[in-house]
Order: structure tokens, then sequence, then C-alpha cells
């Protein structure tokens, strides 16, 4: 019996915390009055983008699918026949190059294991030009000395947590232990990676567009632009959209050109952006609200706003922005093209609009500020709290047979990986230094801009670091590893063939040079249970299922 209600309790916990919302004022619809769905090419009906904060392959995945399983932590044991990954083993755990490479000084280490209790991290660095210096013309060997940040003391073992090293650091399914059961359910991609270098902005806007070229100046766009010679400028660097009420940073830009959302609203099918704190009108339990409405982690003890706003790509443009962050008129619109808050909305919507039947095509979600995942603020305990809780609400409504969950991240936060990407577009800007200074490759093979006349858009080297890419759904693969080269613009790939007809968006953007995420699906066959319930504090299975 106390396993039936926690397991009530895990299924229950988003679904309560969504209906927050109807305080604020909107109308609640039916059940069932969602809009009629749209023809699609594969039987995915309603696709969820989980996009979370900061992580690289094999930060997260270095072992899989062999967990240490240490005593007091919970366990993972891979079932028989479980593939392995493009992961760390032999001399890259061993006698790393970033080991072997002095200049790495004090930081110079072996990747090693995390423990559940060393969750909370420092932030490395993750910058467009220090993360190609990492990679120091492929040899990966340089990451202690061009992105690592140390930890603070007192930390348990090993000593490379209080140096630079902190930056060969991996989690295993110990800690990561709820991604790891996704990985052996469902389908894992090790091949995959961010469209560019750099961080969060760069990395939220080309999953919408592919694209980030077509800055136009806001406030000291010098310090995170590449200029072109057109006279244009492409982000390589974090700034807030210019005009949202909640904007602060001295850094602020908006964007041209075209995204998803534009594409999808005029075929009008049914999408929206669900971001943590959007919502301004209401008051957390520690009394913060509007822009400044917070969480502290207990994880972390780290205070951070709900609402991180250069995580909110759509606001960077004038066509799909919601700068003053109203509200929708009612639970039935939201998705819709009139629905008055232009299709951005907070975390709280997305829980009350699937619970009242109207459950969007496409919908992006972006945690809470503390449960992103973002090391520094938030952790991968935190994280792991809303992923799964994400994923067991949506396991309980009547659509999840038509329903696919992806998992991506923004950037690797300078995480170590030792693998190279495929470089599909070069760059020869100040900030390059992939290749030589100044060069990521010749600049010969490069993509255009936002303006047609603009052959070659600078600062976009790329693919950039290795992320992890997870797919859970009734029609994903079992227990398989996908070695596809992706990037974070091969979802939108798949939403255009999925509901748009293949149309692409243009304008330079990677959703026409990169691929599809449809490897990870089997379209023939439907898994008989398709679901998998976990504990969103261990990560495992939930009792009795």
């Amino acid at each position: 019996m106390r396993h039936r209600q926690k397991f009530k309790r895990i299924v229950a916990t988003a679904t309560s915390a969504a209906l927050l919302c109807l305080t604020s004022g909107i109308a609640a619809a039916r059940p069932g009055s969602s809009p009629k769905e749209p023809p699609t090419a594969t039987p995915i009906k309603h696709l969820v983008v989980i996009f979370q904060e900061n992580v690289s392959f094999d930060h997260y995945f270095a072992t899989y699918p062999i967990a240490a399983n240490p005593s007091g932590e919970p366990r993972f044991n891979a079932a028989a026949g479980t593939p392995t990954v493009n992961g760390l083993s032999g001399g890259l755990l061993t006698n790393n190059p970033n080991l072997l490479n002095a200049t790495n000084g004090t930081g110079a280490t072996n990747p090693f294991r995390l423990d559940r209790s060393q969750a909370a991290t420092a932030d490395q660095d993750h910058d467009y030009e220090p993360e190609q210096e990492a990679f120091d013309h492929g040899l990966m060997d340089l990451f202690p000395f061009s992105v690592g940040t140390a930890g603070t003391p007192p930390n348990p073992p090993p000593n490379a947590v209080t140096t630079t090293g902190l930056t060969m650091g991996y989690f295993d399914g110990n800690t990561v232990t709820a991604l790891w059961n996704y990985a052996q359910n469902f389908a894992l991609n090790d091949n995959a990676y961010g469209t560019t270098f750099g961080p969060s902005s760069p990395g939220a806007i080309n999953l919408i567009s592919g694209q980030t070229n077509g800055a136009i100046p806001g406030k000291n766009i010098s310090a995170v632009t590449v200029p072109n010679t057109d006279g244009s400028f492409t982000l390589i660097s974090d700034a807030d959209p210019s005009g949202d009420v909640c904007s602060t940073s001295s850094n602020q830009v908006s964007i041209t050109g075209l995204n998803i959302g534009n594409l999808l609203s005029d075929a009008d099918i049914t999408w929206g952006w669900f971001q943590g704190g959007f919502d301004l009108s209401l008051k957390n339990a520690n009394g913060t609200t509007g822009c400044m409405r917070s969480t502290t982690s207990q994880v972390t003890g780290e205070t951070e706003n709900d609402y991180i706003q250069h995580h909110e790509p759509f606001q960077f443009y004038a066509s799909t922005a919601n700068l003053t962050h109203a509200r929708p008129s009612s639970l039935a619109a939201i998705g819709s093209n009139n629905d008055g808050a232009n299709h951005q909305y907070d975390i709280n919507d997305f829980f009350s609009a699937v619970s009242a039947g109207n459950f969007p095509a496409v919908s992006f979600l972006k945690a809470p500020g503390y449960e992103d995942g973002h090391a520094g603020y938030s952790d991968p305990l935190d994280e792991q709290t809303f992923i799964v809780n994400v994923i067991n609400f949506l396991e309980t409504q009547p659509e999840w047979d038509e329903t696919a969950v992806v998992i991506n991240w923004d950037d690797s936060d300078g995480w170590y990986d030792h693998q190279i990407g495929p470089i599909l577009n070069q760059s020869t800007s100040a900030s390059d230094a992939l290749t030589a200074p100044g060069a990521c490759g010749n600049g010969d093979s490069a993509l255009p801009g936002v303006n047609a006349a603009l052959d070659h858009a600078q600062g976009r080297c790329g693919y950039g670091p290795r992320i992890p890419m997870l797919v859970i759904s009734p029609y994903a693969r079992v227990n398989f590893v996908d070695h596809t080269p992706l990037s974070q613009t091969s979802i939108i790939h798949f939403v255009e063939d999925n509901w748009l007809g293949g149309a692409r968006i243009g304008q330079g953007s990677y959703d026409a040079i990169t691929n599809s995420i449809d490897g990870m699906f089997n379209f023939n066959q439907r898994q008989l249970a398709g679901t998998l319930f976990l504990d969103p504090d261990s990560g495992e299975p939930a009792k009795g299922h």
C-alpha cells in the first residue's frame, strides 16, 4: 500500500503543481477539447522537447552501461545485450591526453567519477573561443587549461575536484540514474553535438532556427557577436533578448530571420515554448514574484531565478516574442495562433493545458532555473526530478501512444568530451581557434546568413561539443544506441518532416544539412508497454512498475 501511495504521488506531482496557473485567471477547458490533430508523416502526433542545460556526453554517459554501484547510491545494472557507447575506456581513462599535457598544470588529470554526494559542482567555462581552444586542433587535451574551473573545498576525493581538472569529472548511473534507465529502455544517441560552439543563448537559438546570424544591436552587442562583411552580426555568446521585461544584462540583442515557430504558425500547427517562471503573476512560497520569482535548490543551496531570460530563444524574434509575458486567454487557446501569449508560456501552463485535453503538437519545455541542470546553481539530481515528473505525467495521458519526448541540452558547459564532431560550417573570425588562431577550418565550407547576399556567415564554427540526446516514446527503439551524426537542429528537422512536408527554414539554417532524429524510432512497431515510470528522487523504476 505504501508503494502504491508513493507511486500515485510520483505521477501526480507535476499535475498538482501545474494547477497553480488556474489561479492566474485562465479559464479552464473541458477535457477532450483539443483541436483536430493535423496529419503527420509518422505516428507521432505530439513531440515534447525537454531542453536542459550544460552537459557533455562524457559528463553523463562516459561509462554507460557500467556503473560503479557503491553502497548507499541507487544501483544501475544493465540488461543483458545492452549496447555500449563511444565513451571512456582504456587509455582514455588511465592515460588521458589531458593528464599528459603539461600545459594543464595542476589540473592535469585523467577523467574521474563524481559520486552522488558531489552532484553540486562548479560551472565550467563554455564560451565560443575557449571551447575551441580546449579541442587543441583535435587533440582534445587542453580542457583543464582552457575551460576548467576548480571546485570549492572541502570536497571528497579525488583532489582534482578542487583544481581546473574538475572539467574531467563524470557521473554514472548511480547519479544520473533516470537518464541511464531511459537509455536502457528507449533510445540514446552517442554522436550528437551542439550545432555550434558556445553557451546557452546560441544553443537555444540553434534549437529553433539552426541559425545565429542576423543579430540586431541592443546593448553592447560587440561583446557577444562576430561581425560579417555585410554589416550583420552573428551571436556567439549569452545575451538577453531585447525588450523582454525581465532582461537586465548589459548584453542585449534581437535576431532577424525565421524560426520553427514561424513555420508551424503558418501551417496552423499548435505549438508552444513553456518555461519555468514565465508567468510573472505567480508568487512562490518564499515570497518572490514577477521576474525575480526564485527557488533555492536543496542540493546546491543556491537560489536561482525560475525564469532565465537568455534561455528563452523565441523571445529574441519579434515574430514569436511575448515581451510583456502576457497570459493566454484560456487553456483551450494555448498553442494556437490566437492565444494572446504568442505561443510563450509558463511551465505550469503545459501541465494544465494537457490535463485539460489541450495537448499542443510541438512543445518545448524549459525547467525552472534550479532544475535545468546548469552546474553552479543546479545539478543532476534536481534536473532528474524535473525530467522524471514530466515523463511520468505524460505516460499517464491518453495521447501517450502517439507521443515522443526528446531530451537534449543547450551546450556542454565545458565539461570534457573526448570526441570531435564533423565540422559542417567553417569560420575564420577573430573569435575562432579550432584549427589555428582565428580559424575553424579554412572557411571554404560555409553557410550563408539571413541576408541572401551574405554567402558566408562567420562565428558559426560547428558542430561544437558532443552532448547527449535521448528519445522516449512507445515508438522509440528499445535499448538502442544510435550513432547517426546529429545536432540540436536535428530536432526541428524532424518537426519539419513530420508536420510540414519537409519544408526548411532556409537562410543558412543547419536544418537543411543536419540529419533527422528519425533513426531513433521504429515506426513499424510500437512497444506493447511503452512506459517506464521512475522515482523522481532515485531515478530507479517506481515500485511495482
